[in-house]
């Protein structure tokens, strides 16, 4: 008699999550190349499994059907296909060995049966009995639907040759003895086995000394209740861990999912929030590969919740994966647009580049630049070249113009003078006085303004210098597009000495910034280190003056 142990279905965990697919394929192989692979279906079904995942994962990704995986894929189904025919050729073997040995046993019970009716004295016969029970252990496995059935048919016939038939009592004793013998052995294996550290091993083994402890027949009647009493206590031992250790399993199932449905609200919420610009989807698209990895590090969840679990993020990360897509496909498309409006305003600037209508030619391009801002984003491999196309034009244009242009009109010194300008704003020291600064200013704006055009490409950059020189120094002064003071002009307050430190104070901060930007930008420049270093020592200059001002304003202050 033996103890029925109910196993529950485990779920094996094997380390493929981090494996390529050519790298499954060599693992398939190597099950392939084994002596036990019949043996060894849950693995396998377990490899194919993670190499279809992480192909329809590969071709999600792709964004488009892709023949680049197909060459793999036709690799590992002939492996598996043979493997697939191997198998079931195997399982047909077995199956019919389990039959084959099925009628033995059948066999064997009905000799076992003759045996017991047809002899009232087996003393002579105990030999033949023997050679019976030698056979069907030696009989190997019978069909799993039968096995309950013929074992206890044999246990039950064998019981009656002992318990029915006046034995030699001598003779008997001794197979009580043997039996007995061999199931200490059994009990001291199974005790054995509560030592082991792997309890799925322990119990696996387990299993076999039950199957064992069947093929034996009785002891001593004085010994049965405690060898079984014993053998039952190393089972419930080993019971108890392996339960205990399902359990376990079984909680760190759970958490591994609360975790998964963590990262699948990630995912969730980056799939459905709006992004409207390339480097957003690009830094979305990190997060949800930073993300996946973080999946991978987790383990299975339970098994009925495992693949819905899957399901669910793999359903996320496409929806994201197929918006990017439909991002791109038209972002693509408004790009094309973008190059087909900067190739209009290319050729419109090319017809006008050999114009000598200076006046009204400028206008135009003028126009043209204007429209050039505003056209969106075109592909960055043909954005450089679109520019340099457009700005040749343009180039070609105002340069021809600035060569003809007449005496009164000479571009290049009005610009060498609103330069010296600029450089008078930057020299200027303020004088303390708010009328007189003031004044100045306005002089300054004045000057500037009464120069005339300077060349187009420069028109820009000179404006901006002056605006930035005028509001480092002037900062409470107002320019207007005449450089006068907006608004109408309120005469300022009086100011206290801290004041005015305080303007200068601020007024030389800009300075620095200024300097530092110019820096900023000579930098990308070639040729330009004597102009670094110059820009250099006055920001080294400007902050020696402006400690010293932070010294005058704090003696300001305790003079208050």
């Amino acid at each position: 008699m033996s103890e029925e142990i109910n196993k529950p279905e485990v779920q094996e965990e094997v380390s493929l999550a981090d494996k390529t697919l050519s790298e499954l394929s060599d693992v398939f192989k190597n099950l392939m190349d084994s002596a036990d692979r019949m043996t060894r279906s849950k693995e396998a079904e377990s490899i194919k499994s993670a190499f279809y995942k992480l192909l329809g994962k590969l071709r999600s990704e792709a964004g488009e059907v892709s023949d680049a995986f197909s060459d793999v894929e036709e690799n590992f189904k002939s492996i598996y296909s043979d493997y697939k025919r191997e198998r079931a050729e195997y399982n047909k073997e077995q199956d019919a060995l389990k039959e084959e040995n099925l009628e033995k046993k059948k066999a064997i019970i009905e000799e076992l049966k003759e045996l017991v009716d047809g002899q009232d004295d087996v003393s002579t016969s105990f030999p033949v009995f023997r050679e019976l029970q030698d056979r069907w252990r030696a009989t190997g496995p019978v069909p799993a639907s039968a096995f309950r059935d013929i074992n206890s048919t044999y246990q039950f016939n064998v019981e009656r040759f002992y318990d029915k038939v006046k034995i030699n009592r001598e003779l008997r004793d001794l197979d009580f003895q043997k039996n007995l013998e061999a199931k200490e052995k059994f009990c001291e294996a199974a005790e054995k086995l509560s030592e082991n550290e792997n309890i799925v091993n322990a119990f696996n083994e387990l299993q076999k000394l039950h199957e064992q402890w069947k093929e034996f027949g009785p002891v001593a009647k004085e010994f049965r209740d405690s060898i079984w009493a014993r053998f039952q206590a190393a089972t419930s031992v080993i019971n108890k861990r392996y339960q205990g250790h399902f359990e376990e399993l079984k909680g760190k199932q759970k958490e591994n999912l609360a975790a998964k449905e963590v990262l699948c609200e990630k995912v969730e919420a980056i799939a459905a929030k709006e992004i409207n610009s390339s480097d957003e989807w690009n830094a979305s698209a990190k997060e949800i590969e930073a993300i996946q990895a973080d999946w991978r590090k987790i383990g299975f969840a339970t098994k009925k919740d495992n693949q819905k679990i899957y399901d669910r993020f793999r359903a996320a990360c496409d929806a994201f994966y197929g918006r990017k897509r439909e991002y791109y496909s038209q972002f693509r498309s408004e790009m094309d647009a973008n190059v087909d409006k900067k190739m209009a305003l290319i050729q419109q600037a090319e017809e006008l580049k050999s114009s000598t209508e200076w006046k009204k030619t400028t206008e135009k391009f003028i126009e043209l630049q204007k429209q050039w801002k505003e056209i969106g984003a075109v592909p960055r491999k043909k954005s450089e070249q679109l520019w340099k196309q457009f700005r040749a034009a343009c180039d070609a244009f105002f340069a021809e113009r600035d060569k003809n242009a007449a005496p009164e009109n000479n571009y290049y010194a009005n610009l060498k003078a609103k330069k010296k300008v600029i450089e008078d704003i930057q020299a200027y020291v303020l004088s303390g006085e708010a009328e007189a600064d003031t004044e100045a200013a306005k002089k300054f704006a004045a000057d500037f303004n009464a120069i005339g055009f300077v060349p187009f490409k420069e028109k820009d950059n000179i404006m901006a210098a002056f605006r930035e020189a005028m509001q480092a120094k002037f900062p409470d002064f107002s320019l207007n597009e005449r450089g006068a003071r907006g608004r109408g002009e309120a005469k300022p307050r009086e100011r206290s000495a801290k004041d005015i430190l305080i303007q200068q104070y601020k007024s030389l901060q800009s300075e620095i910034e200024t300097f530092e930007n110019n820096i900023g930008f000579f930098s990308a420049s070639k040729n330009s280190e004597a102009l670094i270093k110059q820009m250099e020592a006055k920001i080294s200059k400007a902050k020696d003056e402006l400690h010293k001002l932070e010294e005058k304003i704090r003696k300001e202050e305790e003079g208050e």
